[in-house]
Order: C-alpha cells, then sequence, then structure tokens
C-alpha cells in the first residue's frame, strides 16, 4: 500500500510517500522561513497562501522522486490538527480532494502522533512501549505509549512550550527566526558559570512543564545586562541549560514511574545537541535507550504523516465523504 503524506499544519509544506511493505519512497519539504523571518514569527495568512502555492509542486516533484504517478497511490494522509486553521484546510482539502478524484481512502492525521511515531521510519525503530517526549514550538508533553492511538499523557506545558520559549527568548536576544537554533548555536559561546537560571516545576512532584517564567527571566537578566556579543551567548547558555535540566529530570522521574527502559524524543527541539547530550547520559544512568528521529524528521514534515496515515489505514480507519479540521486537539482525544 502506498500512501501519499500530506503535511501543512504551520509554516512548512510537507509531503511523503510511504510504501507498507518497501518503506518510505520518497520525501521533500519546501520551509518559508523567508517569507516569516521579517515578522520574527509566523503570519498565518501568509502561511496558508504559500502552502497553495506550493503543494501541488511539491506533490509532483515528490511523485516523480519515487517515479511514480498519482494514479499509483493507494490513499492519502493529511494533517487535520492541531495547527493553523487555515494551513490545515490547505492540505486537508487538497487531500481528501484528490483521494475522492482517485477513489482511494484517505485519513486525517493527528500531527503530534506523527511526530511521535517519526522514529518508526528509521532502521532501528522503538518497540511498544515506550514513553514519548515530544518538544515543539507549540507542544511539550509527556506520554505513555502502549501502542498506535493508545497515549496516556502524563505531563504537559501549563503555559509556552519549549520550542515557543526557545523563539520568544532569541527574539529577546535579538538572535532572529526560528529561534531554536539560532539559540542553540549562540549558547555554544556562553560561559556556563556566568548566569544560572531557574527549573522551573522541579521543586515539586508532577511531570507538568511550564517556561514561560523562563523567558520572563531571560528579558529580566537582559534588561539588567550589557549587549555584547558574549552577554548574548551567556545568556543563551543558560537558557538552554535550564531547558535541557528541566527535561532530563521530568523524563527521569517519568522512566521511573511508568518502569518503561525506551524513550521517543521527538518535535522540533529534539534536534537541540545540548538536549541530546544530557538525556544520553541519563539513558546511561537509568540503563535505558534512547530513540530519535534523523534530523530532517524532528521537524514538521510529510514522511511522518505518511507513516502514521499508513498505520491508521491499516487499522481500518477512513475518512468520510466530506473532511473537517481541528486546529485545537489534545492528542489524548484520538484513539
Amino acid at each position: 500500500m502506498k500512501i501519499l503524506g500530506i503535511e501543512t499544519s504551520c509554516d512548512d509544506t510537507g509531503v511523503a510517500i510511504y510504501d507498507t511493505d518497501n518503506g518510505l519512497l520518497a520525501h521533500g519539504v519546501a520551509d518559508q522561513l523567508a517569507t516569516h523571518a521579517e515578522y520574527g514569527g509566523v503570519v498565518p495568512e501568509l502561511a496558508a497562501r504559500d502552502h497553495i502555492r506550493k503543494l501541488s509542486p511539491l506533490v509532483q516533484c515528490v511523485l516523480d522522486q519515487a517515479r511514480l504517478t498519482v494514479s499509483d497511490m493507494d490513499g492519502v494522509a493529511y494533517t487535520r490538527g492541531p495547527g493553523l486553521a487555515g494551513a490545515l484546510l490547505v492540505g486537508a482539502g487538497y487531500g481528501r480532494s484528490l483521494a475522492w478524484a482517485l477513489d482511494i481512502p484517505s485519513v486525517g492525521v493527528h500531527h503530534m502522533e506523527g511526530h511521535l511515531l517519526a522514529p518508526m521510519l528509521e532502521e532501528n525503530p522503538p518497540a511498544f512501549p515506550f514513553l514519548a517526549l515530544l518538544v515543539s514550538g507549540g507542544h511539550t508533553l509527556l506520554a505513555d505509549v502502549q501502542g498506535l492511538g493508545r497515549y496516556r499523557i502524563l505531563g504537559e506545558s501549563l503555559d509556552d512550550a519549549a520550542g515557543e520559549a526557545f523563539d520568544k527568548t532569541a527574539k529577546l536576544l535579538g538572535l532572529g527566526y526560528p529561534g531554536g537554533p539560532v539559540l542553540a548555536q549562540a549558547a555554544e559561546q556562553g560561559n556556563p558559570q556566568r548566569f544560572r537560571f531557574p527549573r522551573p516545576m522541579c521543586d515539586r512532584p508532577g511531570l507538568d512543564f511550564s517556561f514561560s517564567g523562563l523567558k520572563t527571566f531571560a528579558l529580566t537578566t537582559i534588561q539588567n545586562s550589557d549587549d555584547s556579543a558574549q552577554t548574548v551567548a551567556d545568556i543563551a547558555w543558560a537558557f538552554q541549560d535550564a531547558v535541557a535540566d528541566v527535561m532530563v529530570i521530568k523524563c527521569r522521574r517519568a522512566l521511573q514511574q511508568t518502569g518503561h527502559q525506551r524513550l521517543v524524543v521527538a518535535g522540533g527541539v529534539s534536534a537541540n545537541s545540548e538536549l541530546r547530550k544530557r538525556l544520553a547520559g541519563l539513558a546511561a544512568d537509568m540503563r535505558a535507550e534512547v530513540f530519535y528521529p534523523r534530523l530532517a524528521f524532528c521537524t514538521d514534515n510529510g514522511a511522518m504523516i505518511a507513516y502514521a496515515g499508513a498505520m491508521r489505514l491499516l487499522a481500518g480507519e477512513r475518512q468520510g465523504e466530506g473532511f473537517d479540521i481541528k486546529p485545537r486537539w489534545p492528542i489524548s482525544d484520538i484513539s
């Protein structure tokens, strides 16, 4: 079964083809960094318009990569939510219409389920059950994963997601957009001894996260410091250090609570090298394994949607004649 996957939840247009017999056949991503950089963040209307321009040519490009035609597809998967409403409508409308025209099944996929299952595309995929840490621009959560659609949320962010906090802090530091990569790059030159940021919600039991306070602490630190390049690097290091520390503390608690020996880490922030280094130390200490998607699949992409959609279609799930989107859609609500 060959599945065409379409991802348009935010500002990346992603398309891929996944074959249930032969694995991933082709994939491509068209980003919108230049479109949104001057605004310091994603402008929803511009994102939707860009998806309209880029989606159809990208589908043809991916089909050409795989040396297939659209009539070779056996199903279509598209991101149903959560995400920006206008952006979601582009992918959902295109995907559902294409499936209807070809008389093949389609399915709407949960964006975060796509991230959660992205490591399944690698040569050494994790086996169920496992603990999942999903860290992206819009979500930060820990989940006990027993199987496809069997997700129990153990903790999540009560305010800003980790990726959102990275972006906002980078903007405060004048580092540009997207914030995560540029802040991490600046932190490489930082002095670990100069500043120490708090570790929010780590002095109490539980697995929830909070990152808005770190952003406020960063703002106060910036206002009370000089604006030299070294100070910017020192603050970037302290912020990243605090976020990574919080992740490790919470993952340790969750592994102890669930008894799992496998940890899946996915989402855009999972590409952060400092976080990976800290989690590798945690895994060694607890005799656990950590699984990541390849770097290209940490951020939004069509491959994760194609794979998740293929699993859903194999399980018998089908979209009806119409379609809808869910801009707000807790992962705990899917089954």
